[in-house]
């Protein structure tokens, strides 16, 4: 039998499989799949940088979904590979193999967030649409796939001041991942370097804001006479 993860309901598996879908339609990235004490944690990387010189954020989705006390499991796999399972409504059939890309060696802090000032759930929308229509202006046609995600970078790594200073790619994980729904007022917190979004469909996790500009030049040398 193939290995599979064991859900709280049948409500809760589809919402796993709902999040993979998205998963495997905005990214070739895989997913991560931590589950303990009865909860499930489902981390995906929306955007994500490949190799040295690639200047693409590393921006990570997340949403937790009730699992089976007894599951416990750490492990990163192909989204597109998890489906339901034939006998079980409340089961994920997994695939066989594990992966481990370079994302998921990213821990975001589990405590220690202090609250900010929160962004409406409209002016994540309205971010995220801008954002997909300069991609899409700036892509020429034929464009090879490091062309993309030159441009990708640029548009989605740059700063919002809509974002309080965040990479304009958080929007986009908010939007693509299906977080935004309706009116709502996302609550902001900090760690360190780390940013989360919260809406009440999942969690958008960021390592900024960017910073901006450059510090002052520190004279070295004598001074001039």
């Amino acid at each position: 039998m193939s290995p599979r993860l064991l859900l709280a309901d049948a409500e809760s598996a589809a919402d796993a499989l709902t999040f993979a879908g998205r998963t495997a339609r905005f990214t070739d990235e895989p997913v991560r799949l931590q589950a303990s004490g009865g909860v499930l944690v489902m981390t995906a990387a929306p955007l994500a940088p490949r190799g040295i010189g690639d200047a693409t954020p590393t921006v990570l989705a997340m949403r937790t979904l009730a699992a089976d006390p007894e599951l416990v499991c750490d492990l990163v796999v192909e989204a597109s590979a998890l489906s339901a399972a034939p006998d079980d409504a409340t089961a994920v059939q997994l695939p066989d193999t594990a992966l481990s890309p370079a994302w998921a060696g990213i821990a975001p802090p589990r405590s220690g967030w202090t609250p900010q000032d929160g962004i409406e759930a409209s002016v994540l929308a309205a971010q995220a649409q801008g954002g997909i229509a300069r991609v899409a202006d700036a892509v020429p046609t034929d464009a090879g796939e490091d062309v993309v995600r030159a441009i990708r970078a640029t548009v989605w790594g740059a700063p919002d001041d809509e974002l309080a200073g965040l990479p304009l790619g958080a929007a986009f994980a908010a939007l693509s991942m299906g977080f935004i729904s309706g009116a709502e007022t996302a609550r902001v917190f900090s760690s360190g370097p780390w940013t989360r979004i919260s809406l009440a469909r999942g969690h958008v996790v960021v390592r900024g804001p960017v910073a901006v500009g450059m510090t002052p030049v520190r004279r070295t040398g004598s001074a001039a006479g």
